[in-house]
């Protein structure tokens, strides 16, 4: 939060997040991310028939009425400062871009925290994931890195380069970060939950810092993608969270990282806070849903339930959640259905709480899309601005908005703070594996 922290109001459990970096499509930093998401700007990129052409997609696709002609594009996936980590041309070229946006990102998030260089701590901690490694089956195999003589070799290279395991391990060696290193796969959940581990490193005093986020590029951006009936992909590019059009989402590329510390460590040692995590909690449904892609009502509702209890918040007080909303017509009702059962236990208010996602805006970002939201609504807190969501004109008629206490906040508001400091929640809904985590600050 922003809102001047008196004396005596810092708890236990608070962690200040002293530090933020980031990279998504048309925001080279969260400057510019911030930018395009306060003024509503969608950052998908629709493809002319020549431009897809030219990249190989066949005449076939581009006559196929379901081939959405539609990507969200992130500059500089084939630009690494390899000097700067000392490595070579050779080195650079089979580490996944995956890894190299990573590591740059967590050096960003360091120098923004004031960290980087003499002032950095020893126990620092790192904690994220990435998506699925493209890289080595789309580029590095089919230039045949592993012919001809010294395949052994090339193949440890490889392994080093591309292993989704090495992500965090990597950073901790090439900045000399001495907390625990640990590589966090729980598909779209990742970042979210690296977030949520990391919180408890500190609590613990395994760390004294810690950086936590998520990473995942597609390589196809510039081409379309196959729409199917009944899959989370859009039908037209667009990602309807919450409207009555709502038929899923579109895959992104992006990269978040925050930098955390303890409140009473952040503020006796004078850094910037931009935020503080009053609690978090995550859990899974096991097999208490429909189907294994499928989350459900209570699973969510216990989790955020459980965020609120930690942090000691009321959710009558609570002025914005920044929500997992993928535009699913399953999905939204139920993730909106979860969050209205958690709050109706401290309050019968309806219409109150704004409510939005940054996939309107970026699209899908699966590894990083939870740390993503978190930090556009640390941002919203820093310049006290309730973030429009974006494409909302009619309610999903499976979601009884008007009963609970949630509006789709469709344009940029001020968010002063009144009795109380500015309280959002960053929820999130599992579809694809049953970690689900949940934040409130």
């Amino acid at each position: 939060m922003n809102d001047a922290i008196e004396p005596g109001a810092i708890g236990e459990i608070d962690i200040a997040i002293v530090g933020l970096a980031g990279r998504y499509p048309g925001a080279p930093n969260i400057d510019a991310f911030w930018r395009n998401i306060r003024e509503g700007i969608e950052s998908v990129s629709f493809f002319s028939d020549d431009e897809l052409r030219a990249r190989g997609v066949p005449s076939e696709a581009l006559s196929d009425p379901d081939y959405v002609k539609a990507g969200v594009v992130l500059d500089g996936m084939d630009r690494f400062d390899a000097g700067f980590f000392g490595y070579s041309a050779r080195e650079a070229e089979y580490l996944d871009p995956q890894q190299r946006f990573f590591l740059e990102t967590a050096v960003e998030a360091l120098e923004h925290a004031g960290y980087y260089g003499e002032r950095q701590p020893r126990r620092i901690g790192i904690y994220g994931g990435a998506s699925t490694n493209q890289y080595a089956w789309r580029n590095l195999l089919p230039a045949g890195v592993l012919g001809g003589k010294g395949e052994e070799a090339s193949l440890q290279t490889l392994l080093n380069g591309n292993e989704k395991d090495a992500l965090c391990t990597r950073v901790a060696y090439e900045l000399d970060l001495q907390g625990p290193a640990v590589t966090v796969q729980t598909a779209c959940s990742t970042s979210l939950v690296a977030v949520h581990m990391a919180c408890q490193a500190l609590l613990n005093h395994e760390a004294d810092m810690a950086l936590a986020g998520g990473v995942s590029l597609n390589l196809a951006q510039g081409l379309g993608y196959r729409y199917q009936a009944g899959s989370i992909a859009s039908p037209d590019g667009h990602c309807r969270a919450f409207d009555a059009r709502a038929a899923g989402t579109i895959s992104g590329s992006g990269v978040g990282i925050v930098a955390m510390k303890r409140l009473a460590d952040a503020v006796a040692d004078g850094d910037t806070i931009h935020a503080v995590i009053k609690g978090s909690a995550i859990n899974n449904d096991g097999s208490g849903k429909v189907g294994y892609t499928a989350p459900s009502v209570e699973g969510q509702a216990q989790a955020i339930l459980a965020a609120q209890m930690i942090a000691d918040v009321d959710p009558d007080s609570i002025g914005y959640v920044e929500a997992h909303g993928t535009a699913t017509p399953m999905g939204d009702p139920i993730e909106i259905a979860a969050l209205t059962q958690a709050f109706r236990g401290g309050t019968a208010r309806t219409g109150y709480c704004a409510i939005g996602s940054v996939k309107t805006n970026i699209g899908h970002l699966d590894a990083a899309a939870g740390v993503t939201g978190l930090i556009k609504a640390v941002l919203a807190l820093h310049h006290r601005t309730l973030p429009p969501s974006l494409h909302y004109e009619r309610p999903n008629p499976q979601i009884d908005f008007a009963g609970s206490p949630f509006y789709v906040n469709t344009e940029a508001r001020d968010w002063p703070a009144d009795a109380t400091p500015r309280l959002c929640l960053r929820g999130r809904n599992r579809r694809r594996r049953p970690t689900r985590s949940s934040f409130t600050f």
